[in-house]
């Protein structure tokens, strides 16, 4: 009996060691390289974006002013106009029913949230636009927000990415009611989300088109896109308000 125990014990730890290497593979084979033409910078003018993690959900916050310059087209400059009272704009992206449905964590859905990563052929995408009338520390005081110091080319690109999620019709980002919170508001979106192309990958694409380095397999869940941020491109989540 001694004995199968101890061989349950080295054939766990085996398979332990075997998806730690597999993980690791897999993100070495996927890691972006991003573009250091680009990031870092120190473009005295360089924008900071925020990468904000809700626990289940990332999205980027923009200044408003910025949403509007180059790179940008029909789509973001409708939405900044929809939203000229707000210093601040955060874009989230995800799958149309759950992202929907979770205001919160506690409002988590395992059925829809598997519904949304395995339908096949993936799901129809949508993104929340929220406008932020104090700082988005202030706004999201227990979130994790980790600051980006991008160049202006980079910046270009980035808003370039983001105008291309949105569908447009009759060159308008098609409006789909109110958000989850705050004064917010759905677009439908391109783009089809499913387990290989989640929110956070979203997110994530975003600051690759701004030149920073990801890594997918890591950035499919939040703390893994916080922890590759920190480890490729050097950048720490800011203090908790909450904390």
């Amino acid at each position: 009996m001694r004995r199968l125990g101890r061989a349950l014990v080295l054939l766990l730890a085996g398979l332990l060691v075997a998806l730690v290497a597999l993980v690791g593979v897999s993100a070495a084979w996927t890691a972006r390289p991003g573009d250091p033409a680009l990031y870092p910078t120190s473009e005295p003018d360089a924008e900071t974006v925020l990468l904000v993690s809700h626990g289940w959900h990332s999205g980027i916050v923009l200044r408003r002013e910025s949403v509007t310059g180059e790179g940008a087209g029909a789509g973001l400059r409708s939405i900044a106009t929809r939203f000229r009272d707000f210093p601040e704009l955060e874009f989230g992206w995800g799958e149309a029913r759950f992202y929907r449905a979770t205001p919160t964590l506690a409002a988590f859905d395992w059925r829809l949230a598997l519904s949304a990563l395995f339908t096949p052929g993936g799901s129809d995408g949508v993104i929340q636009v929220v406008g932020l009338e104090r700082p988005a520390r202030d706004s999201f005081p227990s979130a994790d927000i980790v600051p980006v110091r991008i160049s202006r080319a980079g910046l270009a690109r980035l808003l370039a990415r983001l105008e291309v999620s949105f569908k447009l019709a009759d060159n308008q980002p098609v409006d789909l009611g109110p958000g989850l919170y705050g004064p917010s508001l759905f677009y439908e979106a391109e783009g089809r989300f499913s387990y290989s192309n989640v929110c956070n990958h979203w997110a994530a694409s975003l600051l690759d088109a701004a030149g920073v380095p990801t890594t997918p397999v890591l950035d499919t869940h939040p703390l893994g896109l916080l922890a590759d941020l920190r480890w490729r491109a050097g950048a720490a989540p800011l203090a908790r308000l909450a904390d």
